[in-house]
């Protein structure tokens, strides 16, 4: 018999990971937390993948990053080359040129790393410029995810930057002549850009100081910000209900999908890695930035194919395509406006989809919470306004590249440029018609659709001769799918006089509103969706033959 009181063999001792588990759930209260938010629901659909490759990416960066770091020596002191690469020895080079050569030839798999770091830093911008595209057009910017949209915005532009810091940091012909670029544009900006460019670079270009400093804000500044806004983004994605299309039983006020453990995460996991080994692919299979055949940068030289990469491309196109118009104005300076207009539109071609969310809800007065997506075609003015965008950001692509565009397709680089000129007028103008009716041609399908149901392809001739196609209703989760979205009324400027025989005062800014909100939603801006008294009539007479 046990000599415990109650006849029972005493209980054995938890383990010891048991045991810190919960010293620190008694603390901190992890489990309780952990049980309701390891739970959380999230929908499921491959464009959701587009934010996970974006953050994936970025982690990769991080990790190889920190790898190249340990081997790269941000130094502008120059050097003979005495390394493995047999055709640079002797060559008179920056400390950084000569570590890059040193890192591709002589550090084990430095070569492959340098190629993921880069591969993952272009997938990462194509990934969050795509993400952003998909929040853009189905609505998720709208209340209460501003302030996500603005973080991804800055994400963006940050990434933008540091790919840029990255890219000059090996100090050849190429990156140099895009330090060059930047010191071009700092130099246009009346008064203060000689100021700016010798604080910048230390003196005279190319200076003593750009290489270090530039390392100092790529591996330090500008990721310890972008890593914020990281957290912050996917703290917020968390808080909020994550949104999702629509279709049977998907409201504002919950979601269907899978739960975060173990199905989302083990699925996000193994994303991860197939992520990680498509860029490994790409990166041993197509090779980018050879830096030793460009050569070390050179003040007095220019690479001939000097291109930035895609992201940067269309602040090139900005600078193509500006005339080169310069001012002397009575104080003696001279102000540059073939640079300084494009370093002013340069923010402003970027200010105008950060802004649209603020601007869409002024317009639309609309303050309720939106957790289901938008099908683009039922939001035709703002789908016109993104594909507007993505083509002015187009064409300043094919002004950035005029001269890879002309040797390609043999064609004239004048011509070129002047199709650049005038298209960064017209073709976002007819972009946003040519979209716009595009939507509302779908959306007048859709309504037949509802009304008429599904053409079966099976022809009937009725007793007096006629030949008719026989339609069936849609399936239930169509028509919900094709008649669930809103439908707000056009806005409407007050009464002149108000009830008391006062006139009422409308400023500028609230007809201007007005008159744009009914592009929005007036009889031009959406097709109306069947009401229920037209779908009862033409459904219990010969609406489905």
């Amino acid at each position: 018999m046990s000599n415990t009181p109650d006849n029972r063999r005493p209980r054995p001792k938890a383990p010891a990971g048991e045991r810190v588990a919960d010293w620190a759930d008694g603390r901190l209260g992890i489990y309780g937390a952990a049980k309701k938010n390891l739970r959380k629901v999230f929908p499921d659909h491959w464009s959701f993948l587009l934010g996970e490759i974006a953050l994936y990416s970025f982690i990769i960066i991080l990790l190889t990053g920190v790898y190249l770091t340990l081997f790269f020596k941000p130094s502008m002191a120059e050097i003979h080359y005495e390394g493995s690469y047999v055709p640079m020895q002797g060559v008179l080079m920056s400390e950084a040129y000569a570590s890059t050569l040193d890192i591709s030839f002589d550090v084990r798999g430095g070569l492959l790393v340098r190629q993921i770091h880069h591969w993952a830093a272009l997938i990462f911008l194509v990934a969050m410029f795509v993400h952003m595209m998909r929040v853009f057009f189905t609505g998720a910017f709208r209340k209460p995810r501003e302030l996500n949209w603005l973080f991804g915005f800055l994400l963006l532009v940050l990434g933008m930057f540091t790919g840029f810091t990255g890219y000059s940091l090996p100090d050849d012909l190429l990156s140099g002549t895009g330090v060059r670029f930047m010191e071009g544009a700092i130099l246009s900006m009346p008064l203060v850009g000689t100021y700016l460019a010798m604080f910048l670079y230390g003196g005279e270009f190319p200076g003593t100081e750009i290489i270090p400093r530039f390392f100092a804000a790529h591996v330090l500044l500008l990721p310890g910000i972008m890593l914020g806004l990281v957290v912050a983004h996917l703290i917020l994605v968390f808080y909020h209900k994550h949104t999702q299309f629509p279709g049977p039983g998907r409201t504002n006020k919950n979601v269907v999908g899978f739960p975060l453990m173990p199905v989302y995460m083990g699925k996000a996991g193994g994303f991860f890695f197939l992520v990680f080994g498509v860029i490994a692919m790409i990166s041993a299979a197509f090779q980018i930035n050879p830096v030793w055949v460009i050569g070390p940068y050179r003040p007095d030289q220019v690479s001939t194919n000097a291109q930035p990469d895609w992201y940067m491309g269309f602040s090139e196109g900005l600078i193509r395509i500006m005339p080169g118009w310069e001012w002397v104005i009575p104080t003696g300076h001279t102000i540059n406006f073939g640079v300084f207009v494009p370093l002013m539109v340069f923010p402003l071609v970027l200010a105008v989809i950060a802004l649209y969310p603020f601007f869409e809800s002024w317009v639309t007065k609309d303050t309720r919470e939106h957790h289901l997506l938008d099908r683009p075609r039922n939001a035709p003015t703002r789908t016109a306004v993104g594909a507007a965008w993505i083509s002015w950001y187009f064409v300043m692509l094919v002004g950035g590249g005029n001269d890879l565009w002309a040797i390609h397709f043999d064609m004239s680089i004048n011509a070129i440029t002047w199709f650049a000129r005038i298209g960064f007028f017209v073709v976002p103008l007819v972009t946003f018609v040519v979209t716009r009716r595009i939507c509302l041609g779908l959306q007048r399908r859709d309504r037949d659709k509802v009304l008429h149901g599904r053409e079966t392809g099976i022809i009937k001739r009725l007793p007096h001769g006629e030949f008719v196609e026989v339609h069936e209703p849609l399936p239930q989760e169509q028509m919900h799918l094709l008649t669930q979205h809103d439908q707000p009324a056009p806005a409407e400027l007050p009464a002149a006089e108000d009830s008391g025989g006062v006139r009422r005062k409308v400023g500028p800014v609230e007809r201007l509103r007005v008159r744009i909100n009914r592009g929005y939603y007036g009889p031009k801006g959406q097709i109306p969706k069947p009401t229920p008294h037209e779908y009862a009539e033409i459904s219990s007479g010969h609406g489905h033959h």
